[in-house]
C-alpha cells in the first residue's frame, strides 16, 4: 500500500491537486449523476461526463498559477453564500443563546436562552422590542 502511495505521490508532484472548486464540481456530478438515474434525459449524463472531465482536468494539470486563480475567482464570487451557510450553522450549535433581527434596522441581536420575556435594546439603532427567550 506504501508503494502504491508513493507512486502517488510522485505521480502527482507539479500537478494542482484539489481544491474548493474542484469539490463543489464533484457534488453537481454527485448531484447530475443521481438525476440521471431517476430522469432519463440525457443532459443530466453529459453535465456528469463534462464535471468529471473538468474537474480531471483542473487535478491534474500542471499550470498552477491559472488554476489557482480559477480557484480565487470561484471563491470570491461564492463569499456571500458560503458566509451565510457557516453563520446559520453556527447558530444552530449555539445552544445557549436565541437570535432575533431588529424590526426596524434588521440587525441581528444575540441574547442568552432561558430569561423568559426580556426588553432588548438593538445595539444600532437603540429600538426596544419585547421577545421571548
Amino acid at each position: 500500500m506504501d508503494r502504491f502511495r508513493d507512486r502517488l505521490a510522485r505521480f502527482m508532484y507539479g500537478r494542482y491537486g484539489v481544491d474548493q472548486l474542484n469539490r463543489f464540481l464533484m457534488g453537481v456530478v454527485l448531484v447530475s449523476l443521481v438525476l440521471s438515474l431517476f430522469v432519463r434525459h440525457r443532459f443530466f449524463y453529459w453535465l456528469t461526463v463534462l464535471g468529471i472531465g473538468i474537474s480531471y482536468f483542473r487535478m491534474f494539470s500542471k499550470n498552477i498559477r491559472k488554476r489557482t486563480q480559477e480557484n480565487q475567482r470561484y471563491l470570491q464570487a461564492t463569499a456571500g453564500p458560503r458566509r451565510g451557510f457557516v453563520r446559520m450553522k453556527n447558530r444552530s450549535r449555539d445552544k445557549s443563546h436565541r437570535y432575533f433581527k431588529c424590526p426596524s434596522c434588521k440587525q441581528t441581536v444575540r441574547v442568552p436562552r432561558g430569561k423568559g420575556k426580556i426588553c432588548i435594546t438593538c445595539p444600532k439603532c437603540s429600538r426596544e422590542f419585547v421577545k421571548r427567550t
